[in-house]
């Protein structure tokens, strides 16, 4: 019973206490925000837009035989580089050479009875003059004179298509270029039209093709009828290990039409290829510059907070600040271009912003000018 009345004097004495301090409510004041500020200023801003691409080469040809026989002879060896009209694949060529013998022989018959028929009909033309034969046989002889003309004018022909076939048992290089690996080995069959031999592609310079939105057609357009220079980096290439290509490339056309599926148009830009680092079906990243307008709001990516897909910054009004909802444009890594939400001169919170919440009050720091000083242009 001693216990419970002790309680209860404690209690009063604690409630009086706190009456006399200010009544049942406790007030509390928090400390300021430290922030650091940044102005809101317009600049240009350089950035590549990224598009994934493949390498192919500017000439590319399939290597088939254009006459029918055994593989006999191989020149090269795979992957080598060759120059036009070296010797290559050499098809069994005796059939050939005994076809074109044959021809040979039967344009020199064809021709001795041309010979024999022109002397009969010179001699019978003598002989009709002095009306010593009679018509019917000069007629005859004329005749058989055209018939002798036109078997030479055929055996000449077909010597012509069996010499033909027998160049062609021989397969030479078309242009200069790179070729792979045999499909083919020594005593091989090929078949006229169908066996697919090998592939050749020239490699300096190599094209890279890549897919543009419909709605960029204008941009690329204006790209390409522009003279580019031999140090424009305007197209700059990743290779696979993302390593940037030393070599800019310039571009030469865009295709003839829009793909109705895709909504896309292919560009090709021409690369050299002094190393021979870049080979057909290569995939890769092309890298394509581009220039902000002159009056584009640029703001640190880092005074920008997401809640549920809006953007928002916060704004300092005195010495408090106030949430403002932007609009965010191409981000540059550490800059982002705002396209709307911001008017220059304004000025917002960069580093501290974690800590503030809307009508937050605020202590500006002093900032070591590395936001102030930061280049909009971004590669």
């Amino acid at each position: 019973m001693k216990k419970k009345i002790v309680s209860l004097g404690l209690l009063i004495v604690v409630t009086l206490i706190i009456s006399s301090c200010g009544g049942n409510k406790v007030q509390q004041k928090f400390p300021p925000t430290q922030v650091t500020a940044y102005e809101v200023k317009t600049g240009v801003a350089s950035y590549y837009d990224d598009y994934p691409a493949s390498v192919v080469a500017l000439n590319q040809v399939e290597i088939r035989p254009e006459v029918s026989g055994y593989i006999s002879d191989i020149y090269f060896n795979d992957g080598q580089y060759v120059t036009k009209g070296a010797k290559l694949y050499s098809i069994d060529q005796q059939q050939y050479k005994a076809a074109y013998e044959q021809a040979m022989a039967n344009l020199n018959v064809a021709k001795a009875n041309l010979m024999k028929a022109q002397q009969d009909a010179d001699r019978y033309n003598e002989l009709a003059k002095k009306n010593a034969i009679a018509r019917q046989v000069l007629e005859h002889s004329q005749a058989d004179l055209e018939v002798a003309k036109m078997q030479v004018a055929a055996a000449d022909e077909n010597v012509k298509v069996v010499q033909t076939n027998l160049r062609y048992s021989t397969i030479t290089a078309p242009f200069n270029g790179t070729i792979g690996i045999s499909s083919v080995k020594l005593g091989s069959s090929v078949v006229a039209g169908q066996t697919l031999l090998n592939t050749i592609s020239s490699d300096n310079p190599m094209a890279v093709d890549f897919p543009v939105e419909e709605s960029q057609i204008g941009r690329f357009t204006e790209l390409l009828n522009k003279k580019a220079s031999p140090s424009d980096s305007t197209f700059t290439l990743v290779l696979p290990d993302q390593k940037v290509y030393p070599y800019p490339g310039y571009i030469t056309l865009l295709d003839r039409a829009v793909d109705p599926l895709t909504g896309t148009i292919t560009a090709r830009v021409v690369f050299p290829n002094v190393k021979n680092l870049l080979r057909p079906g290569l995939t890769c990243n092309i890298r394509v510059r581009n220039i902000s307008p002159a009056n584009s709001i640029l703001i640190p990516y880092i005074a920008v907070s997401e809640q549920m897909g809006e953007y928002f910054v916060y704004l300092i009004n005195g010495n408090k600040v106030s949430e403002r909802k932007v609009k965010l444009g191409r981000n540059l890594g550490k800059m982002v271009i705002v396209d709307s939400g911001l008017t220059p001169g304004e000025k917002i919170v960069v580093e501290g912003i974690e800590k503030l919440r809307n009508n937050s009050p605020i202590q500006i720091m002093p900032s070591a000018g590395s936001q102030n000083s930061e280049s909009p242009d971004s590669k």
